[in-house]
C-alpha cells in the first residue's frame, strides 16, 4: 500500500472567498472537503469538483482544484462523463437537496445503480435557499415556507433510504456543525471504490428557521457510537435510515465492496481515455471498414 502524505488545508485555499450568508452550514462543508482531500494527500491537480445550481453549488469556486459549475440538476451526469474520460481523477460532486433530490434525482439514482466511482456531497438544508425560501424535496411535512404558507403537504424524500435501495456502496450522513467528523466521512467516501453519498445537514440560517444548528445538536448521534451497529448490514442501515425525531443518526450507514462501472468497461483497461490515441489501430480501422462497406 502506498504511503499517504497528508497535505495542509491551505493547499486547497481558493482565490475567491465564499459569499454565503454568515453562519451558513456550507462553510463547514467546504472546510470538511478540504480537510478530507488533505487527509488523503490528494493534490489539487488530481481533484475535480462538479456542481449544479444553488447556494451550495458555488462551492467549486471556493477551493483550489479543478471545478465545473454545470447546469441545474445535471452535476452527477457531468461528473460521470469526467470520471469516464479520466478515471484516475478524484471526482467529487457538491450540491444541494433541491439540485440533487429534485431536478437531478434521475441522474442520482442511475449513477448509484451503475456504482460509478464518484463521491456526492449533498448540502441538505431542507429548503431552497438561492431562490429565497421555497419548500424543497426534503422539507418536512407541515413546515411553512414561502411556497407552502399553510404548511408543506408533501412528505420529504429520504435520501439515505433511496441511496441504499438504489445501489450506492457507501452511504453516510454528516452535520456541518461537526466538520472533523464530516471530514472523516467525506475522506472515506473519496477513498471508497464505488458510488459514495454523503448527505449533510447544512443549516440555512436565513430561510429555514426550523432545522437550525440547535435543532440538530439536540437530536443527532453518531452511528459509530451505537453499540453493535454494523455498517456492512444493509437491512440494519435501511432501518436506521427511517429513524427521525428525537434521535437522528449521523455517520456511516453502509459500506460494501462491489465491482464498479469502470471495471466493466473494456475501453478503460488501457488507461484513461484522455491518454488514448485519437487514431484507431490499423487492424481495428480495417475491421470497421470491412463491416461497413
Amino acid at each position: 500500500m502506498a504511503t499517504v502524505i497528508e497535505l495542509p488545508i491551505e493547499t486547497y485555499a481558493g482565490p475567491v472567498d465564499p459569499d454565503w450568508c454568515p453562519g451558513c452550514g456550507d462553510f463547514g462543508v467546504l472546510k470538511a472537503v478540504k480537510m478530507a482531500a488533505g487527509k488523503l494527500g490528494i493534490k489539487p491537480k488530481d481533484l475535480v469538483l462538479v456542481s449544479g445550481i444553488g447556494c451550495s453549488s458555488n462551492l467549486p469556486g471556493f477551493i483550489h482544484a479543478y471545478g465545473v459549475h454545470s447546469l441545474h440538476g445535471r452535476a452527477v451526469a457531468v461528473a460521470q462523463g469526467i470520471k469516464l474520460a479520466n478515471h484516475e481523477l478524484h471526482v467529487v460532486v457538491t450540491g444541494g437537496d433541491g439540485d440533487g433530490y429534485g431536478i437531478g434525482i434521475g441522474h442520482f439514482i442511475h449513477a448509484m445503480r451503475r456504482n460509478i466511482d464518484i463521491t456526492y456531497v449533498v448540502m441538505n438544508n431542507q429548503i431552497y435557499g438561492l431562490t429565497t425560501g421555497q419548500a424543497s424535496p426534503t422539507t418536512m411535512k407541515d413546515v411553512r415556507t414561502k411556497s407552502t404558507p399553510r404548511g408543506n403537504a408533501e412528505p420529504p424524500i429520504n435520501p439515505i433510504a433511496l441511496a441504499l435501495v438504489s445501489g450506492a456502496t457507501y452511504v453516510a450522513r454528516g452535520f456541518s456543525g461537526e466538520p472533523e467528523h464530516l471530514a472523516q466521512l467525506i475522506a472515506g467516501g473519496i477513498a471508497h471504490r464505488g458510488f459514495a453519498l454523503i448527505d449533510v445537514f447544512s443549516p440555512c440560517v436565513t430561510y429555514n428557521k426550523v432545522n437550525t444548528y440547535p435543532w440538530f445538536k439536540q437530536r443527532v448521534y453518531k452511528l459509530e457510537e451505537e453499540p453493535g451497529y454494523d455498517p456492512s448490514d444493509v437491512m440494519a442501515a435501511l432501518q436506521k435510515s427511517f429513524e427521525w425525531g428525537d434521535r437522528i443518526p449521523i455517520g456511516l450507514f453502509y459500506k460494501d465492496e462491489h465491482p464498479i462501472y469502470e471495471d466493466s468497461e473494456p475501453a478503460l483497461r488501457k488507461g484513461p481515455l484522455v491518454r488514448h490515441p485519437l487514431r484507431p489501430e490499423r487492424a481495428v480501422f480495417e475491421e470497421l471498414i470491412e463491416e461497413l462497406m
